[in-house]
């Protein structure tokens, strides 16, 4: 007998699993209906400030697989089409078409929740106006896009994180004057504040104006109904587009409503191998989830395509029956901002403390290259480690260019449990071309040692 597999979502955990599925399973024993509210598939949602900015020049450079793909392979993919409710008692979902207005009723016997996460944008006074815009699909870009064509010269992003280093950053691409309002005493919340610092720091050197510690009270709109400048707690400031960067989250009101698992950030709780906690035959993945930190023990929500990716690849391999299973995340993001990049990877100080654990950082400064190669760069790096066990407990770096992708050498290492003295002892690759004698990640490792790490903490 054939089985109905139905996914809710067609981007990166949606339409990998459902790929991978096919790949296990011919369509005469599994048949794939995928709905996306959306009007495009298996898209590159972080690389949308990269074609906002320029960089990336067309928009389907962006897509991996088109709908027309993903149907040759035999998946039923409805763009264009919400699903509305979730029927878990008698296993269906209700879906509206989009564009005629109709709904309808699909059985499932296997259910794919991958319905992503939404832009955070306040309930202030016009924040709702047209010419402030959320950036997470396709469609957001495309609309962005839109309005600075209409001839914008001051951008205004609120919010201070990823996605507004970001899109600062494809703001000043494209020519315009650009403000970050942030409510945090440095941008890049998701460092240490002595590393956002530099952060700040840097983009202030590249005409970028931050304000920290404003907290957005309203977007003022001009005759036209768009913005002419946002308000804060720290005043004024003039805009012709406004941008937000407030973070996002998961889109589980479908979830919810049907009385699935939440955890406390939203997002839906799962086991290991992807499938819903307490709910046979219902599997979520991407940016609508919680992970489990490895570092800390703790679930938390992150939205990145690389955990979309492989929980895609794990419901997928279940679903076709193979065996599969994510194990966690050790919080690994890099960003860039113009010629900065930013890094992190573990916890942070005050996660090291909310997770009740003593520890140890120390901060050094290096270059990504031999001192005497040319173009050699600055960075910084902080290592956080665990007093007494010296285990290893994050990473931060931020620098020019060769700084972000050395986070990977401590991503490998809180995945192994390394110690700092471990680290200190890896054999890296060297060549004046690359990197000093000591890798600047070692030379944190090695002051950590050197500060008394294995010292138990009073």
């Amino acid at each position: 007998m054939t089985e109905h597999l139905v996914i809710i979502g067609a981007d990166a955990a949606g339409m990998t699993a459902a790929s991978q599925a096919r790949r296990r399973r011919g369509p005469q024993d599994l048949r794939i209906t995928a709905f996306e509210r959306g009007g495009f598939s298996s898209y590159s949602a972080c690389g949308i400030p990269y074609w906002v900015g320029g960089q990336v020049a067309e928009r389907d450079d962006l897509i991996a697989r088109t709908p027309q793909q993903h149907r040759e392979h035999g998946i039923d993919l409805r763009l264009h089409t919400e699903v509305t409710e979730l029927d878990l008692d008698r296993r269906r979902v209700r879906s509206r078409d989009l564009e005629r207005g109709t709904e309808e009723w699909t059985g499932f016997d296997q259910l794919v929740i991958a319905t992503g996460a939404k832009p955070v944008r306040p309930a202030l006074p016009g924040f709702d106006a047209p010419g402030v815009h959320g950036v997470q699909t396709l469609d957001d870009g495309a609309a962005l896009l839109d309005t600075l064509d209409h001839g914008c010269h001051r951008a205004v992003v609120v919010g201070g994180g990823y996605i507004g280093v970001e899109m600062a950053e494809a703001m000043v691409q494209r020519g315009l004057k650009v403000t970050v309002v942030h409510r945090s005493a440095e941008p890049m919340a998701t460092l240490d504040p002595d590393m956002g610092r530099l952060v700040r720091k840097a983009m202030e050197g590249m005409g970028i104006e931050v304000v920290p510690g404003a907290e957005a009270k309203a977007v003022l709109v001009g005759e036209s109904g768009r913005p002419r400048a946002v308000l804060t707690t720290a005043g004024e400031h003039p805009a012709d587009v406004v941008v937000l960067g407030l973070g996002v989250r998961p889109q589980t009101a479908l979830a919810r409503a049907a009385g699935l698992p939440l955890g406390e950030s939203g997002g839906l709780r799962t086991g290991a191998d992807m499938r819903v906690q307490g709910a046979d035959g219902i599997w979520a993945g991407g940016d609508c989830v919680e992970v489990l930190n490895l570092v800390s023990g703790r679930y938390q929500h992150i939205a990145l395509g690389t955990h979309a990716n492989k929980h895609g690849l794990v419901i997928g391999t279940n679903i076709g029956g193979g065996r599969a299973e994510f194990p966690g995340v050790v919080g690994t993001a890099v960003s860039k901002v113009c010629s900065l990049e930013i890094a992190r990877t573990g916890l942070r100080e005050r996660d090291a403390t909310a997770a009740g654990l003593g520890w140890t950082s120390a901060v050094i400064e290096s270059t990504s290259r031999a001192g005497y190669y040319p173009g050699t760069a600055p960075m910084s790096v902080k290592m956080i480690a665990e007093q007494g066990s010296g285990r290893l407990l994050g990473v931060q770096l931020v620098g020019r260019e060769g700084a972000a992708k050395r986070v990977d050498i401590g991503a490998v290492a809180l995945t192994a449990g390394m110690t700092v003295d471990q680290i200190v002892s890896l054999d890296l690759g060297y060549a004046p071309p690359f990197s000093p004698v000591w890798d600047p990640v070692q030379v944190a490792a090695r002051k950590l040692v050197s500060a008394g790490i294995h010292r138990q903490s009073e």
